[in-house]
């Protein structure tokens, strides 16, 4: 009987693609894919180890299948993704239960490793950085029509507080025509929602091309057959060009949607942090994006409680949100990173007021997104259906300002049947914190 296999994949899209790509590898060599990974005989854990909070997940997570190991449910527990990057050796020496530990740069060996670990092998791989694939097949485990695209990997912007340059290696773009290959694959394949990712989608081309290639890209995208939403996440505010201003303002297929990670608006904190630019330039970028494309939804991340951050320059962020008040917004509390140059910086601030600064920064966030969507009561928005809540009795799914996984989501009520996928145009009569609740048109 064929070997069946599990696959747990944690944190970003990123990962997700990378994960998938392992799943096909594993298919093609005649491997059972399962999705209950309880009853398997091997498990594959595509970790994510860029903050604490992600390393604590994939260790429970570690944890989990090592005790259905011990029951004898499984056979063999595999580690992969970024945590395996990371912590090599310490995995084995801590959880000397996991059979095999695979670094980024040997997820083409992942067949090779398996079979070792069923016999009876402790497994360590460990290839170049720049040996993970940016190309190759893919086992889809998005709901069926949307994915994500990955158009580059690693990372050159050295943020002080970021361990991703040291774990994924250099930024290096995938070459446009194979983009633009793996997207006729995705529409062929019913995807209507194309999302594109990296470290830093905005840097695109920079190192094959010599120039920024992200509007190109798009432009070339928009001309497949298929894709409703073409979104774009992971921005880096220096690199958004007058050129994809005009290209996302311009192309339909294109959704009125940024991300874009500040991180912080006071100078000092940003230039410790390593980031390009300052609280002025940020401002005008923020108002010429909403001038010339007046539909855009905005999103940002922030850090609160960055090392040396007062209580003087914590009050000036959360001003900045209230002046911008952002479409979409997360903010975290700094997580203090081994290797990282923010890690060595003095004075740490004290975790509880990281966490408290968090806190308050998202109740701000909460009291502008609801006079934002009491706006939204009447309009009439195009949502994709994503499925039902039975004991609600209505649908739900998301509007072109939604990122699935991300943002909100929108319940309303039909007289029609649906399936998953389907564009409806939904009218918003109510709101329920962050989410909206409407009914067909």
């Amino acid at each position: 009987m064929a070997i069946r296999v599990g696959m747990v994949s944690l944190g970003c899209p990123k990962n997700q693609v990378d994960a998938e790509m392992l799943l096909d590898r594993l298919q093609h060599k005649g491997y059972k894919l399962v999705s209950d990974t309880g009853n398997c005989d091997v498990v594959v854990i595509n970790t994510c180890g860029f903050i604490q909070s992600a390393k604590e997940e994939a260790i429970e997570n570690i944890i989990e299948f090592i005790n259905l190991k011990n029951e004898g449910r499984i056979k063999a527990i595999i580690v992969t993704g970024c945590l395996a990057e990371r912590y090599r050796e310490q995995i084995l020496e801590e959880m000397p239960e996991v059979d095999a530990v695979v670094g980024i740069g040997s997820n083409e060996k992942i067949c090779d490793v398996i079979q070792s670990a069923l016999a009876g092998k402790k497994v360590q791989r460990y290839g170049a950085k720049e040996d993970l694939p940016l190309c190759g097949g893919r086992v889809i485990s998005t709901l069926p029509y949307y994915a994500y695209l990955k158009i580059a990997e690693g990372c050159d912007n050295c943020c002080t507080y970021c361990a991703i340059p040291e774990i994924r290696g250099r930024f290096r773009s995938k070459p446009m025509e194979d983009v633009l290959e793996e997207a006729r694959w995705l529409a062929k394949e019913g995807v209507k929602e194309l999302i594109l990712v990296a470290q830093d989608t905005t840097r695109y081309g920079e190192d094959l091309y010599g120039e920024y290639r992200l509007a190109k890209l798009l432009k070339e995208l928009c001309k497949i057959d298929g894709f409703q939403w073409i979104r774009v996440l992971y921005c880096y505010p220096d690199k958004v060009t007058d050129e994809l201003i005009e290209v996302m303002a311009a192309e339909e297929k294109v959704a009125k949607y940024i991300d874009l990670p500040l991180q912080h608006c006071n100078d000092d904190i940003l230039r410790k942090m390593n980031r390009p630019m300052n609280k002025q330039d940020t401002v005008a970028l923020i108002q010429k994006l909403r001038q010339k494309i007046p539909e855009l939804t905005l999103r940002t991340t922030l850090i609160s409680g960055f090392p040396t951050e007062t209580q003087e320059q914590f009050v000036e962020l959360v001003e900045f949100v209230k002046e911008m008040k952002f479409d979409r917004l997360g903010c975290f509390a700094y997580s203090e990173e081994e290797g990282t140059v923010a890690a060595q910086m003095s004075p740490q601030v004290d975790e509880k007021i990281r966490e408290r600064r968090a806190e308050i920064i998202m109740e701000e966030q909460m009291t502008i997104m609801e006079r934002a969507n009491e706006k939204m009561i009447g309009k009439v928005v195009t949502v994709v259906l994503e499925g039902a809540d039975k004991l609600a009795e209505c649908y739900f799914g998301r509007s072109e300002a939604d990122a699935p996984d991300i943002d909100g989501k929108i319940f309303f009520t039909s007289d029609k049947q649906h399936t998953m996928g389907d564009f409806i145009q939904v009218r918003i009569d109510e709101v329920c914190d962050y989410d909206l609740v409407g009914e067909e048109v």
